[in-house]
């Protein structure tokens, strides 16, 4: 590679940074707001980490003496975000880790301060469906930026992937039993069958906003051909803790036979796959297409 080359990388790959943390500091504080502004005060639980936190918030409430409002949301969600995190890095070889970090620390960051500043009060009186609406609303753009710019912010579709690795469920399904258990942890808690029905709808909002802005399938099938299939399955199997199969093909032109690698990859770890497999073989060739990861090919 040039020197010409690899600066322009070195520019590229500086500009993409920029735009990625920025999306990171925006989609955190969206997250943040929704949480503490419209879901918080009104005991909504949109399921995941948060869900957990802020029933755990106004359960602690008078209990602790150094914490007499309640635990703080965003440090009691920083408690599970931290174990769930080594927990995706051990079993699913996270990718995005540093991303992750500061996406989940941001979050926590911004829900503490502004719960500082504004404490339980909800923006609209006695309107608990304007507060679902608009708070799963703004939860889903703050979750599509997390997305845009390839991060997580851990939680439990960590644990969910986990249990759908070790099992017949799909990564969806289990998102959904998980996300209900804490709803219902909520009913439990709080003995108001408005908190559950009110979550639900907290939930199908943020869904479909997320849906809106990332239509594409999350998931990408990935054609590399390259004379240096060994590294390149080397980088796939052992550093990005994906998986793969060969095939075997021959050229139109030249007649030569030759070993196509064939993946599936997130569409979030695609970028960082395609910029390796070049540092690997610059003339290597890298084609994807839409896929579908439930039922993988023989051989993966």
């Amino acid at each position: 590679m040039t020197n010409k080359q690899q600066k322009t990388r070195g520019n590229f790959s500086v500009k993409q940074n920029v735009s990625d943390y920025s999306l990171i500091v925006l989609g955190a504080f969206l997250q943040a707001l929704s949480y503490v502004v419209f879901l918080a005060p009104y005991k909504i639980v949109p399921g995941g980490v948060y869900g957990i936190s802020i029933v755990l918030h106004y359960v602690t409430k008078g209990v602790f003496s150094f914490f007499p409002e309640g635990l703080p949301m965003g440090a009691t969600a920083l408690c599970f975000n931290i174990p769930l995190l080594f927990l995706a890095m051990k079993k699913l070889g996270l990718s995005s880790g540093p991303k992750t970090i500061v996406t989940f620390l941001l979050i926590s960051i911004f829900t503490d301060t502004l719960s500082y500043f504004l404490g339980d009060l909800p923006l609209v009186e006695n309107d608990r469906f304007i507060a679902c609406f608009y708070g799963g609303a703004i939860l889903g753009l703050g979750v599509t930026c997390i997305f845009r710019a390839q991060s997580t912010s851990a939680g439990t579709d960590v644990l969910a992937r986990v249990i759908a690795n070790n099992s017949n469920m799909k990564v969806s399904n289990t998102i959904i039993l998980l996300d209900s258990a804490i709803v219902m942890l909520g009913l439990v808690v709080f003995q108001d069958w408005a908190v559950p029905l009110y979550s639900w709808f907290t939930i199908f909002v943020y869904g479909k906003v997320v849906e809106m802005f990332q239509v594409e399938n999350p998931n990408r099938a990935v054609f590399i051909v390259s004379r240096k299939t060994e590294e390149i399955k080397s980088l796939i199997v052992d550093k990005m803790g994906m998986r793969g199969t060969f095939l075997h093909g021959r050229g139109m032109y030249e007649g030569k036979e030759k070993e196509i690698i064939f993946t599936i990859a997130e569409r979030k770890d695609l970028p960082r796959l395609k910029d390796e497999v070049k540092e690997i073989d610059p003339k290597a060739f890298v084609s994807t297409m839409h896929a579908s990861k439930d039922s993988p090919p023989p051989g993966i």
